[in-house]
Order: structure tokens, then sequence, then C-alpha cells
């Protein structure tokens, strides 16, 4: 099997369901529609197995990540500090706990995004070839991601409210103290929110202070972010995976040389994801401002948001971030495709075989019933 988020195994379960009406397959050898439907989801388990490692894997530098970028929100000072000094900081702060505040709305947002980004993949780029050759390809596999992380987008959003606002907070004492001192505020004595212990302390607070429209703060701006990433990296990750197939092909043609699925994944993952995270930097900035402004706002939305940092901070402050942006999705981007790769090659055989086992049984079993009749 290909180290490919689009699987053969959603392929076998679409031809399945091609083939056969109302639950019955056509060739008694083959499992039923139906039942090759079920185990479909899979994809959508080892998808968000995966989502959830990566993010739990990388989660301090995402921490990093976050701080640097709404810095400028929660100090209104144009002076940045670089990654170095944010370690220190948050070390000295916080300590080890620091960097691992909001990991459990980050992780939950990560198990819903990978759950359909790989699920609804291979489904959605099969329906898109079918229905317009003219999509195959790369286009097929852009637009394949973008709707898979759009879907996740209902469960990913909130959950990344809470948890970079987690992210900023620090201690209760060290966000009291900066609260006191004005240096969270958006105008002189108002705090931006008060502090959360937990996720789902965060969660009812931002209902209770915001509703609806506070949990999906940025949404859009989410959206204008994960989107087009979504869609390059698996564009990037398809790309090089036909590279890589067409290099063996043609400068090892007699070489015996056998890469595991799992370390493919791992390599181009990594690859494919550091390229879509520093293309899509400044809409990541753009979002990560938005959520974590609170109440008073300083940015009157996308638009606004954009405008204003380019005016203060030009392509500098577009791409505030960068760095741990990139140092984040290389290796959460190679943890994720490895481990994706890793179950479908330890455990898609076995529940093939199952459904094939369970099949046969059931053919059996009318068999011996057409024969008692």
């Amino acid at each position: 099997m290909e180290a490919s988020p689009s699987s053969p195994p959603v392929l076998g379960a679409a031809a399945a369901a091609a083939a056969g009406v109302g639950g019955r397959s056509p060739n008694p050898l083959l499992p039923s529609p139906d039942l090759t439907d079920f185990f479909v989801w899979r994809e959508f388990v080892w998808g968000g197995i995966a989502g959830a490692f990566g993010e739990g894997m990388m989660h301090p530098v995402d921490t990093l990540k976050t701080r640097l970028q709404s810095q400028a929100i929660m100090t209104e000072a144009k002076a940045q500090k670089n990654i170095f000094q944010m370690v220190r900081t948050v070390w000295a702060s916080d300590g080890l706990r620091g960097f691992y505040r909001g990991i459990t709305p980050g992780v939950t947002g990560s198990l819903a995004t990978g759950a359909t980004y790989f699920g609804v993949i291979e489904s959605t780029k099969t329906w898109l070839e079918n229905a317009n050759p003219n999509l195959s390809g790369h286009w097929s596999h852009f637009i394949a991601g973008a709707i898979g992380d759009t879907l996740g987008s209902f469960v990913y959003v909130p959950c990344e409210v809470m948890k970079q606002r987690m992210q900023v907070q620090g201690t209760q004492k060290s966000w009291a103290s900066a609260a006191a001192k004005g240096s969270i505020s958006q105008t002189h004595g108002t705090r931006m929110y008060g502090y959360y212990n937990g996720m789902l302390h965060a969660g009812c607070s931002i209902w209770r202070d915001h509703g609806l429209k506070g949990l999906y703060a940025g949404y859009w701006s989410t959206l204008a972010r994960d989107v087009p990433f979504a869609g390059l990296m698996v564009t990037f990750y398809e790309a090089m995976k036909e590279l890589t197939e067409y290099g063996k092909t043609k400068y090892l043609p007699n070489s015996d040389l056998d890469v595991s699925n799992s370390f493919e994944g791992l390599v181009l993952g990594g690859l494919a994801g550091g390229c879509s995270a520093y293309l899509t930097t400044p809409l990541d900035v753009i979002k990560t401002r938005l959520q974590v402004q609170g109440s008073t706002s300083r940015y009157n939305g996308w638009l606004d948001a954009i405008t204003k940092t380019w005016t203060s901070e030009g392509v500098h402050g577009l791409f505030k971030g960068s760095v741990p942006r990139i140092i984040w999705y290389i290796p959460a981007s190679a943890f994720t495709f490895m481990a994706v790769e890793f179950l479908r090659d330890h455990f898609n055989d076995k529940v093939d075989t199952d459904a094939s086992e369970l099949a046969t049984l059931s053919i059996d079993a009318r068999s011996e019933v057409e024969e008692a009749a």
C-alpha cells in the first residue's frame, strides 16, 4: 500500500458500493458494499489518532508561536521577543507547565480535524474525479484536503479559541499581575477576559460572556488559513510522492530498496507541512490576533486586522511566528502522516481479512438456509 492520504481501502469501498445494489455484492467472494462501507470509518479513526498524536507531541512549540504572534495585543508594543527569549520568558514565569497550557482543547480539536481530514479525502477525491475528470490530479487533492479540513473546523475552531487564550495566560498569578499593570488591556482599566482554569471553564466562560460568537471568534480567518493550508499540504504530499516514485523508477530501476510507508510518510509529510505552513503564516497571524483580542476589539474583522498589521509592522509583522510555526508543522505533519501510514499498514489488512471472513460466514449461512429450503 502506498503512503498516501488517499488510501486504497476507501477506493475499494467506493468500487464495491458502485457494483452492488440493495446491500448485496454481485461477486459472492467479496463482502457486501454495506459491510465494506462500514470499514471506511477506520480512516476517520486513524486520522483522529494521528492528529491528536501530532498535536500532543508539538504543543510546546505551538505555545511559543501563539505567544509571539499575540504579544502585540497583550502589550501593544511593536518590538517583539524572538523565539529564544520567549522560551526563557515562559520557563521563568511558569516552568515546564507553561509550555503545555491549553493542550486539552488543542488535542481535542486536532483529533476532530485529523479524523475529518483523512476520513473524507479519498471519497471526495474519487467523487470529484468521477464527476469531473478535469479535476483529477493535484486539483482533486487540493479540493479534497480543503473540504476535509473545513468539516473539522466546526469542532476545531472553538477548541482553538480556548487553547490559544489558555496559552497566553501563563499562571493565574502572572495573569493577575499583568492585568493589574494594564499590560493586557485594550483600554485603560478594561481586562480582556478572566483567567481560565481548564477547558470546561474556558468554554463556559466564553459562552457566558460572548455566546456562540465568542467560541467561533476568528472563524472565517481560521478557514482562510486552514483551507489553503490543508489543500496545499495534501497537494505537496502527493506531488512529492509522485516525484519520489519517478526518481526510483528513473535512477534506481533495478534496486531492491524498500522504504516503509511509515518512513516515507514521516519524511514527505514533514516537508509538505513545512512548505504549507510558511506560505500560510500571514493568515495564521491574523487569525491568532482576532481570536486572542477578547471583548474590547482592536481589530474590526479580518480585513481591518491585515491592514493594520501591514501598516504598523510591514511584511515582518505578517510573518511573525513563521519560524516556530514551521518548526511546529514539520514534525507535527511528519508524525501525523507517519502515524496514519503505520496504522494503515498494521491494521487495514487485519480489518480487510475480518471483513472477508464475516462475508464468507454470511454466504455459508445463506447457502445452508437455501439448501434446507
